[in-house]
C-alpha cells in the first residue's frame, strides 16, 4: 500500500516544538500518527527513541519511566501514550532541568480533555497537533468522491477497491468498540457504545437531543451524556457547539453531532459504494459533513474556534470560526 506524505502536519509539529519540548500528536486510531511521526524522525538529525507502549517490551522498559527516559537525548517518541498516564509528570520534571537535551513527541488516540493530566501536568510546556484523515489538499479534487465515500483514514481511502475499503471500515469499527475504547479509558460495554454510535449515524448533522437518547436506552441524561462524550474525547464524534449572541432572536442552543469521518459514517450504516450513499436518506447529511471538515482544515481551524449558528425561525450557518475578532461563516 502506498503511503501518503502529509507535509503540513509534519511543519505543524516543528513548529510546536520551537514553543514547547513536548508536542502531542492527537488523533483517531490508525489515522496515520504513527506512520507521520516515523517521517519526522526519518529527518530528524539528532538521535531519536521510539517507545511503543503497546508493545510489552517497550512496557517493560517504562515500568520506571524516570530512569528509562532521564539519560536520552534528542527526539523521545511516546506512541500510545494514554496508556501510560502517569508518564506526563515525569516528563515535566525532564523537560524542567536545566541541562534537559531531550523533545518528546507524543501520539494519542484521545483528545486533551480525555489525556487531561497531560494539559494539567504539562501546562506551558506541551503544544498540541491535531491529526485529522486526508483531506482535498492530500488527495487532489479529482478524487473527492473516493474521499468522501471511502473517508480519510489512509488504509480505507487507499484500499484496491470499494469492498477492501469497506471491509477494513467494518473492522475498524469492531476492534474501536471491542478493544479500543477500553484502551482509552472508557468502561462502557461495546454493545451499548455501538448501539449509541449507529444512532449518532442516523441523527448526523442534526442537532444532538440527549433526552431522546436518554429515553431509548432508559437511562439518565448524564449517563447518555458520558456515553456521548467518550466518543467525542476518542476522536471519532464531533460537536459543534452552537454560537449565541443577543441578536434579538431565539437561537438553538445545544449542539450538532457529526461522525467525523464520512467512511466510518458510511460503514455504521452498511453503506459500501457511491450508489449505496446516494441512494440512502443520510446522502445530503453525508455530504455536509464532508465539506464541513474540508473547510475547517481549509482555514485552519481549531476545534474550539468552530461553531454553528441557527434561530428557531430558520436563518443558519452550518459553520462559524471564531478567531479572535474574526467571525468567518459558511453556509
Amino acid at each position: 500500500m502506498s503511503v501518503v506524505i502529509r507535509p503540513g502536519f509534519a511543519e505543524a509539529v516543528a513548529r510546536q516544538f520551537r514553543v514547547h519540548p513536548v508536542v502531542g500528536l492527537l488523533g483517531a486510531r490508525q489515522v496515520g500518527k504513527t506512520t507521520l511521526a516515523h517521517i519526522i524522525a526519518g529527518a530528524d538529525e539528532q538521535q531519536v527513541h521510539v517507545f511503543d507502549l503497546e508493545d510489552p517490551a517497550a512496557q517493560a522498559r517504562l515500568a520506571d519511566p524516570r530512569l528509562a527516559l532521564a539519560p536520552l537525548e534528542g527526539l523521545v517518541i511516546l506512541d500510545e501514550v494514554q496508556r501510560l498516564p502517569d508518564v506526563f509528570s515525569v516528563l515535566r520534571v525532564l523537560v524542567d532541568r536545566p541541562e534537559n537535551a531531550a523533545r518528546f513527541l507524543v501520539l494519542g488516540s484521545a483528545s486533551p480533555d480525555l489525556l487531561r493530566q497531560s494539559a494539567e501536568t504539562l501546562a506551558g510546556r506541551i503544544g498540541y497537533v491535531d491529526l485529522t484523515g486526508l483531506h482535498l489538499g492530500e488527495v487532489g479534487p479529482r478524487r473527492a468522491e473516493q474521499l468522501w465515500i471511502r473517508g480519510g483514514f489512509p488504509r480505507s481511502f487507499l484500499a484496491e477497491s470499494d469492498a477492501s475499503s469497506f471491509t477494513w471500515r467494518q473492522g475498524f469499527v469492531r476492534t474501536f468498540l471491542e478493544r479500543d475504547l477500553a484502551g482509552l479509558g472508557v468502561p462502557f460495554p461495546p454493545v451499548t457504545m455501538g448501539r449509541l454510535w449507529r444512532m449518532l449515524a442516523h441523527s448526523q448533522s442534526q442537532v444532538l437531543n440527549h433526552s431522546e437518547l436518554s429515553r431509548s436506552f432508559g437511562v439518565a441524561d448524564t449517563t447518555v451524556r458520558r456515553w456521548v462524550d467518550a466518543l467525542v474525547g476518542s476522536l471519532v464524534v464531533r460537536l459543534l457547539q452552537p454560537w449565541h449572541a443577543n441578536v434579538g432572536k431565539r437561537q438553538v442552543k445545544r449542539p450538532k453531532v457529526y461522525l467525523s469521518d464520512t467512511g466510518l459514517l458510511h460503514a455504521l450504516l452498511g453503506l459500501a459504494t457511491c450508489e449505496d450513499v446516494l441512494s440512502h436518506p443520510i446522502c445530503g447529511a453525508s455530504w455536509e459533513s464532508f465539506a464541513l471538515e474540508q473547510v475547517i482544515h481549509a482555514v485552519g481551524a481549531q476545534r474550539e474556534e468552530c461553531y454553528f449558528w441557527a434561530t428557531h425561525g430558520g436563518a443558519e450557518l452550518d459553520l462559524l470560526v471564531v478567531r479572535g475578532n474574526r467571525r468567518l461563516g459558511s453556509r
